[in-house]
């Protein structure tokens, strides 16, 4: 049965501009399951980003709604908010002389009162979030220190100690080496299944997150106009493998050939 931790409703998303508002994506209406490992794809463009903003109240939907287990993330309070949802981003964190320890640390903010201090629990949730991601070895190392590989578990690492039943990524793969790519996807997949957190990622690492993920969500550009309504296709990757959804979406060019049975790609004639 599924299990969805968040549902949209008839959402429209996009932004405001010096002409007006500019809506990217509407009559979006889907779940995502926690539990299970679910990519976001879509080409440069589609709302990607503003759909993960969204997700995240950084800013408000044009209309519809996104509900967390039942209720609106409207009516969330920033406190709530910080304890349902983390967030992991492509940005480099702007830190000077901050170790892996206490950038972990920062994860239990919504926790530790004005005052910031670390409870015995809290230091708990940080070192059990350090054991997950595997990064004990980095402790005492000063974030400015890392490789981007290295940097992004530790805020993965951050998210776990945030406590959040939602992890929200946005490229979690970018910049990263083949091996670093796989290695970052797996843990991920890891997470949601053993910890049952709804984890949701964005990636242009397309080939790479079929082989991953448990389902995929495939934005197009129809998205933009009003009562279209296969703007947004939603399955496993196998399932949307087998509807043409995949291959439509690869083989833009001719020198572009999807396989739909092993879900691979190939370049050339």
């Amino acid at each position: 049965m599924n299990d969805m931790s968040v549902a949209l409703n008839d959402l429209s998303i996009g932004y405001k501009t010096s002409r007006g508002v500019r809506t990217v994506a509407s009559g979006i209406t889907a779940g995502i399951e926690r539990g299970r490992l679910t990519c976001l794809l879509g080409e440069n463009g589609v709302g990607k980003s503003t759909l993960l903003r969204t997700l995240s109240a950084f800013q408000p939907p044009l209309s519809g709604s996104v509900c967390v287990d039942g209720e609106p993330l409207s009516a969330f309070n920033e406190q709530q908010l910080a304890r349902t949802i983390g967030i992991v981003l492509t940005e480099k964190p702007d830190v000077q002389q901050m170790t892996v320890l206490e950038m972990v640390q920062m994860g239990r903010t919504p926790y530790t009162g004005f005052w910031g201090r670390l409870s015995q629990e809290d230091r708990l949730a940080c070192n059990e979030a350090i054991d997950m991601i595997g990064i004990s070895h980095l402790t005492n190392r000063m974030v400015t220190t890392l490789s981007d590989g290295e940097r992004q578990k530790v805020m993965i690492a951050k998210a776990l100690a945030q406590h959040t039943p939602i992890i929200y990524l946005d490229e979690p793969t970018a910049f990263l080496d083949y091996p670093s790519k796989v290695e970052m996807l797996l843990l991920l997949g890891r997470i949601s299944h053993e910890t049952q957190k709804t984890v949701f990622f964005s990636t242009h690492d397309l080939e790479l997150a079929l082989q991953v993920a448990d389902t995929v969500w495939l934005m197009s550009r129809c998205c933009s106009q009003p009562g279209d309504a296969n703007c947004l296709q939603i399955g496993t990757p196998h399932e949307l493998a087998a509807q043409g959804v995949l291959g439509r979406f690869i083989e833009r060019s001719k020198d572009i050939k999807f396989n739909a049975e092993t879900l691979s790609v190939r370049v050339g004639h």
